[in-house]
């Protein structure tokens, strides 16, 4: 049997402090994952469940975006992957007694890890306007009452559908036709909050906003630059895969503000040599850059690769536009700013570049540790010119791989999930569906919550996730959803959102992952453009529950009717991927190759045939002006972080066990010079108080500090905690990504 949940929340008067690990996985993530399993699931449920995750015969893992290789181990998950099955298989319950007992008010004052411990959702739930509880609502009354407000709207503009990452293909797809044939498209979704930046640059430079590589490309690569992204906790099945490169021949640069153990030693469990053994050290080099330092590094390559004459001139000339205005502002690069934004020395760079001079083939990997500042566009456009110079997209081994941070995040976007959408993707649409879909673009997470916060948004749908939770500036956030006359959230656990509600609000509970559908599958698409089958195998967690689909065709019914065959797609998700097949790009025959073991890859006109589909039919090499942050005295710029126990906003554990912290979260990593600079001391309480333009004083009370070794001039803290000190106006150009990795704090003793 599993455990009960917690009673009281946990505090951080246990909080103990170690020193921080060398190395990833090995014995200690395997039972770290068992554990967790068995205390969620039972043994039996365990052994059930966690051999069918991410099997060509299973169920996709509800964690990272991270592909499977043809060939499985029977053990294809990772240490986090286990705890997100487990979270979601869980045999803890909440029923209406739950909700009788406890009150809106008292749950908001509720931890997250708290919360989330309290188990699955198993019936619709509705708080009336004006009381305090929450009480069952039957699933008509539910979507009746949703369907009246919404039609009650002065415009559907009034209503915001928000999408969490989760989201299957096709309940993203028949989610966001539900939302243009009401008329709207506000379609905010948390590739807002994270790879928005990714996409942007990407579409720029190369024409399309995803990745260029393959899982293949990684072990053919001769030099992989690992930068601004953490995979043993956030991707860590991306160790087995830099293991392989490593096998191969492979070298690894480490970029980072932080060392973190799983780029330095990686003790693989399906190894002889992970469990006995010393594992294997994966980065050759480590640059201990500082925060928002990233631009400034590789303008600094660019430049010495074009004064070193070591560029691929042939590929520039034949495939890239822009180069004579980019040689020509890159060789200006001002050697001062480059040294002062990084951290680094000379030497590093030097180092770093004649790994870069021996290599032949090159990929990029990042995550949000380059997406979320204000210059992340231009920065992940410079890493762009970097791999165009040496031609070092379109070939084997080689490319930009942005890792996605969520299962189907990028599908979703795929599907339609976007603010923005193309003129041929709404053509196809209108065609396929008979109706003129709306052409104005919507509104992204950001300006949501600025629609909600000054009453232009009213109605406000989640699919999945936690969006109080996920976005920045807390205190407005919230202020914002209890604005609206009605929230409601599709959910399969309780979270801080079902807290934080309008007047009404609704609780609509799904099928998870894990979960049979009645004989119907699903499909995914994982950070690399493939797109395959996912089975749930389990029974549901209750007979009240609805699958995504299920949802959105019974609310899209209560609202428009069935003039869109809304009955005949929830009955045969076949329908909706025949849908799909004739309009979006690269999905033709859905049907028949979902069905092929391992499913298939969509096309990707830049890693397969070198072509770029940007205004000038060329990779676009692109001018990015350096702007040095520089923080005022007596201040430090601030990254939020997850744990290892944490996956985005869920909390499976008060543990960072790679970083040497148990029982505890209110933590803020600060370098020991900088401590002894600013006057305070390891294990001192403070407050972080943000400052920003506005001169509003945002504040997060009573953290410890640790110190630590990263970056000079730098800390870190875990998020969801510290997303009150983000600005909600401090958003990166172009993408309007929040700047949750550039936050300007001052520590004050508590």
């Amino acid at each position: 049997m599993s455990r009960k949940p917690p009673i009281q929340d946990p505090d951080d008067r246990g909080l103990k402090v170690s020193q921080p690990k060398e190395d990833a996985a090995g014995i200690p993530g395997v039972t770290a994952a068992l554990k967790q399993s068995y205390q969620q699931m039972g043994v039996k449920r365990t052994a059930l469940t966690l051999l069918k995750v991410n099997q060509k015969d299973g169920f996709d893992c509800p964690g990272c975006a991270w592909p499977e290789g043809s060939k499985r181990h029977v053990a294809e998950f990772c240490e986090n992957g286990a705890k997100a099955v487990a979270e979601e298989a869980t045999t803890r319950r909440i029923d209406r007694d739950f909700f009788a007992r406890h009150t809106v008010e008292e749950l908001a004052g509720r931890s997250d890890y708290w919360l989330g411990q309290q188990g699955r959702l198993t019936e619709p739930m509705l708080k009336r306007r004006g009381s305090a509880h929450y009480e069952p609502v039957g699933w008509d009354e539910a979507f009746a009452l949703l369907g009246e407000e919404l039609r009650a709207l002065a415009t559907p503009d009034e209503a915001a559908f928000y999408t969490s990452g989760r989201t299957s293909n096709e309940a993203a797809f028949a989610y966001q036709l539900f939302a243009r044939a009401f008329g709207t498209n506000n379609l905010p979704d948390c590739s807002n909050m994270c790879h928005e930046s990714s996409g942007s640059a990407l579409n720029e430079t190369i024409g399309v906003g995803k990745g260029s590589v393959l899982l293949e490309d990684l072990y053919q690569a001769d030099l992989i630059l690992v930068v601004g992204q953490n995979p043993g906790t956030n991707h860590p099945r991306m160790l087995s895969a830099l293991e392989e490169a490593k096998r191969n021949g492979a070298r690894i640069i480490a970029v980072n503000p932080l060392p973190e153990a799983g780029l330095m030693r990686f003790k693989n469990p399906q190894r002889p040599s992970g469990i006995v053994g010393t594992g294997t050290a994966l980065a050759d080099l480590f640059l201990q850059i500082r925060v928002n330092g990233d631009l400034a590094l590789f303008q600094a390559f660019n430049r010495l690769l074009i004064e070193s004459d070591a560029i691929d001139h042939a590929f520039v000339e034949e495939h890239t536009a822009g180069f004579p205005e980019f040689e020509a502002h890159v060789r200006k690069v001002d050697w001062d700013e480059v040294l002062e934004a990084t951290g680094l020395t000379r030497a590093q760079i030097d180092e770093a570049l004649q790994e870069v001079l021996r290599a032949d083939k090159i990929i990029v990997c990042w995550a949000m540790g380059l997406t979320q500042h204000k210059n992340s566009v231009p920065t992940i456009r410079e890493v762009v010119n970097f791999l165009l110079l040496r031609g070092n997209i379109g070939r084997p081994g080689a490319g930009v791989c942005p890792v996605r941070g969520h299962s189907n995040v990028q599908g979703d976007r795929t599907m339609g999930i976007y603010e923005k959408p193309g003129k041929a993707f709404l053509d196809a649409l209108s065609a396929e569906f008979g109706f003129e879909p709306p052409r104005e673009p919507g509104l992204d997470t950001v300006d949501t919550i600025r629609a909600m916060r000054e009453g232009g948004v009213k109605v406000f749908l989640g699919m999945g996730g936690n969006f109080v939770r996920a976005t920045p500036d807390s205190a407005v956030t919230e202020a914002a959803m209890r604005s609206c006359r009605l929230t409601a959230q599709v959910s399969t656990k309780l979270n801080r959102s079902h807290a934080v509600t309008g007047e009404q609000a609704l609780i609509l509970p799904t099928l998870g992952r894990t979960e049979e559908d009645g004989g119907r599958f699903v499909s995914v698409e994982d950070s690399m453009g493939l797109v395959h089958a996912s089975r749930g195998r389990l029974a549901p967690a209750s007979e009240r529950l609805l699958p995504e689909v299920a949802i959105v065709s019974r609310l899209a019914r209560a609202v428009l009717g069935d003039g869109l065959g809304w009955a005949e797609m929830e009955r045969d998700y076949d329908v909706i991927r025949d849908h799909v097949s004739r309009v979006v790009p690269g999905f033709a025959d859905f049907n028949v190759r979902i069905r092929r073991p391992g499913g298939f890859t969509l096309p990707h006109a830049p890693r397969d045939k070198r072509e770029f589909p940007t205004a000038s039919g060329k990779a676009n090499l692109t001018v990015n002006e350096l702007r040095v942050l520089r923080v005022p005295e007596g201040r430090l710029l601030l990254q939020t972080v997850r744990s290892h126990d944490q996956y985005n906003t869920t909390i499976y554990g008060m543990d960072d066990r790679y970083r040497g912290i148990k029982a505890g979260r209110r933590v803020v990593f600060v370098h020991p010079d900088d401590l002894t600079g600013l006057g305070l001391r390891d294990a001192e309480m403070v407050d972080l108080v943000s400052e920003w333009a506005d001169g509003v004083e945002r504040r997060a009370p009573g953290f410890r500090i640790v110190a630590y070794p990263t970056a000079r001039g730098c800390a870190a803290a875990y998020f969801p905690e510290t997303n009150v000190l983000v600005p909600l106006d401090s958003t990166a150009d172009v993408s309007n990504t929040p700047t949750s990795k550039s936050v300007v704090v001052r520590l004050e003793p508590a």
